[in-house]
């Protein structure tokens, strides 16, 4: 790369462009998710079936993510973005004309892959073109996207496809992803760059399809699957973790790795890294839990339950470009233990709430946490890139993105087992000492009208109500003592962090 930084004719239609690009990636890792019914329908597949339009992409996302520096320094980072935006342009098209669901998932999973090297290179072309002092807010920026896109993508699946039909969601990336092209064409397409042509660690590649491939459907698959009831889930799961492990010891040893774990060496990398993955697992966790328990347990239609949650980016879309302009005046340790404060104060208001909760109270934590997020990303981002050297940044960003969204998958499968096996436990424990004989039950069932089977289910629909209650702000609670955890966890990064400087390792 070229000592001499390169700056874009529009510094701010360049950011417009790369960010416009970023929104509509990761937009498409849940606009899927409310339109499966009207798929599955369409395409004559059960629900079950269905599934695999979000486990295909994610699996190919997860996959292609560790390979963005290599590919990087193949290509150059400004084609290979140009080139991943209109691929993605393209599978989008393909998925919109898909006729039967094993073409939509094969469509989908292209899509995944060729999506993986978006976010990681947007990040490190806005370090590129951005002077020290502002890297920040070029950071902030992709971390509002990542806040406010997964949230926005419900509510606008819902109603594209409520509205005119599935495939909408998909081709409405056409004019976005052709007005980015066109963008980031014009004003990056004479950055220099420096390519380089290693020879391909096709162990080390075939090791991560494997590993991760199996990984993603495990941790996808599981609850549907009974985990390790399954003889499926208990084999895919052994050859994963052979294949993670020996992938490890390959890439440690390997002159030229496809993924570049010798990375960890820099502290701040690595400490920057574990905070960032577990913050965004627990804050996903949340966000995941939140509308499927405002569906599934309290009546709001997918809509709603998008639009309860979607105060939570209100804050960040004010507040990030401040933090942006002024955060790196300030230790980076201490606005991300702000962040974790704020989060773990709104998941223990959470755990306040009981089935009589309104929709204003929940909006109201909702925007409440948005203060936690929108000091969150940028920092975090800017601890764990700090120590890397500017041929590092397409690496680090790439291997951190992938270690996120693994986390995000962990936090998606654990959130939902973990949840349905407390409710489980709970709705045993509240039934203990209600029998017909005892005298609370049957005082209760006359004030509905006596013992009938119907009264009966209406008891058991309460009890199982309770339950899932009582699970669902127990699991608040457990996340607000993790976001405190990680306030102490971020102290061992050591400064000076500026994006893409070199700081301590």
């Amino acid at each position: 790369m070229s000592a001499v930084r390169f700056v874009p004719a529009n510094l701010v239609l360049a950011t417009i462009g790369l960010a416009l690009a970023t929104f509509m990636q990761v937009l498409d890792t849940t606009i899927a998710n409310v339109a499966l019914t009207s798929i599955t329908g369409n395409l004559g597949a059960s629900s079950e079936q269905g599934t695999w339009v979000i486990t295909s992409f994610a699996v190919c996302n997860a996959i292609a993510l560790p390979l963005t520096g290599w590919m990087a320094r193949r290509v150059g980072e400004v084609r290979l973005f140009i080139g991943s935006v209109c691929l993605f342009m393209f599978t989008s098209f393909l998925c919109g004309i898909a006729t039967s669901l094993p073409e939509l998932v094969f469509f989908r999973a292209l899509q995944g892959f060729v999506a993986g090297p978006l976010y990681p290179i947007a990040q490190t072309l806005l370090i590129a073109i951005y002077p020290a002092a502002r890297r920040g807010m070029a950071l902030s920026l992709l971390a509002m996207v990542a806040v406010v896109a997964p949230i926005l993508g419900p509510i606008s699946g819902g109603w594209l496809t409520d509205n005119y039909s599935w495939p909408w969601i998909f081709f409405i990336n056409l004019p976005i992803g052709l007005f980015a092209v066109l963008v980031v064409w014009s004003q990056l397409r004479n950055r220099p760059e420096d390519t380089e042509k290693k020879p391909i660690d096709y162990v080390g590649l075939a090791l991560l399809v494997l590993g991760v491939g199996l990984l993603q459907v495990v941790l996808d698959k599981g609850n549907d699957l009974d985990w390790f009831e399954s003889e499926f889930i208990i084999y895919s799961a052994a050859v994963a973790v052979i294949a993670l492990i020996s992938m490890v010891i390959w890439e440690m040893t390997e002159e030229h790795p496809v993924i570049n774990l010798r990375l960890f060496r820099h502290r701040n990398f690595t400490f920057g890294t574990i905070v960032l993955v577990l913050g965004y697992s627990a804050f996903f966790g949340l966000n995941l839990l939140l509308p499927v328990w405002l569906q599934t347990r309290m009546g709001y239609t997918a809509v709603w339950a998008g639009l309860a949650a979607a105060p939570i980016g209100i804050i960040p879309v004010i507040l990030s470009p401040i933090v942006g302009r002024f955060g790196y005046k300030v230790d980076m340790r201490l606005l991300t233990s702000i962040a974790f404060l704020a989060m773990s104060l709104s998941s223990f208001g959470r755990a306040e709430f009981s089935l009589d909760v309104d929709y204003y109270h929940i909006a109201m934590i909702q925007l409440g946490m948005g203060l936690g997020v929108a000091l969150f990303f940028m920092p975090a981002t800017t601890i764990l890139l700090s120590s890397l050297s500017p041929r590092e940044i397409a690496d680090g960003s790439g291997l951190a993105t992938f270690l996120r969204v693994l986390g995000g998958s962990f936090a998606s499968s654990l959130t939902t087992w973990w949840w349905h096996r407390q409710a489980a436990i709970e709705h045993a424990l509240l039934t203990e000492n209600i029998t017909p004989y005892s005298p609370e039950t049957r005082h209760y069932l006359d004030l509905l009208g006596g013992p009938t089977l119907q009264n009966y289910g209406r008891i058991e629909q309460l009890i199982e109500a309770q339950a899932y209650m009582i699970s669902t702000v127990d699991y608040f609670a457990l996340l607000g003592w993790i976001f405190l955890a990680l306030m102490a966890a971020v102290w061992f990064a050591k400064p000076p962090f500026m994006s893409g400087g070199k700081a301590s390792k």
